[in-house]
């Protein structure tokens, strides 16, 4: 077995894992809060956490299943889930981990979809996902997943009468400090994604990934 896909394999493990189990975790406390089943599904999935961790596995599905995920092998495609979920860990770390201490199951979870997920796939991109076609242009490419959560996130607010995410929370902070926090986050996404498409560029890439039609 090859190093890209035992680390692939070890990604899949960590993603299916903490988002089966943070499902019932979730689901549990959202339904105890009186929440119904079906509004507690829908906003287990509007977490950009969670949906950015299944986009990682079927990235690394695609490798090990050879050619049955063909999308999620594209370079741009990969190199988005490689931005999306580096942001995860990111974001997590310095605006949230502190508003909350989870505990027990709830910890391990934590730790794989913040922490753990993110490190294979930046190992596994930097070492093995690397195309060597990657161009400056492709950095707005890169930004239409984020911006289509942000889209679905601030549509679903007024019917849902709730954000997945604190400094999303535009009724208790104010559009301004919610502005002022989209845009950074924005400013932290282009610059991963700049930081991508040079690693990409100069750092030399396998023969085999650079041959790849």
């Amino acid at each position: 077995m090859t190093m890209s896909r035992a680390l692939q394999i070890i990604g899949i493990l960590i993603g299916v894992t903490a988002v089966v189990v943070q499902f019932f975790l979730a689901v549990d406390r959202f339904t105890g809060e009186g929440m119904s089943l079906g509004g507690s599904v829908v906003k287990f999935f509007s977490f950009f956490t969670i949906l950015t961790n299944i986009f990682v596995v079927l990235v690394h599905a695609s490798g090990v299943l050879q050619r049955r995920l063909t999308f999620f092998e594209r370079p741009r495609v990969q190199t988005t889930a490689f931005i999306a979920i580096t942001i995860v860990g990111i974001v997590y770390h310095v605006l949230l981990a502190d508003l909350w201490d989870p505990q027990g199951l709830q910890k391990i979870t934590d730790i794989m979809l913040h922490y753990a997920a993110p490190i294979v796939m930046i190992v596994w991109w930097l070492g093995f996902g690397r195309s060597g076609r990657l161009r400056w242009g492709d950095i707005p490419i890169f930004l239409i997943y984020p911006f289509a959560y942000l889209g679905y996130v601030l549509l679903r607010a007024p019917i849902a009468d709730e954000v997945p995410y604190p400094f999303l929370d535009f009724w208790q902070n104010g559009w301004p400090s919610v502005i002022t926090m989209i845009a950074v986050i924005l400013v932290m996404f282009i610059v991963v994604a700049a930081l991508a498409v040079a690693a990409d560029r100069y750092l030399p890439t396998s023969p085999r990934k650079a041959s790849r039609p």
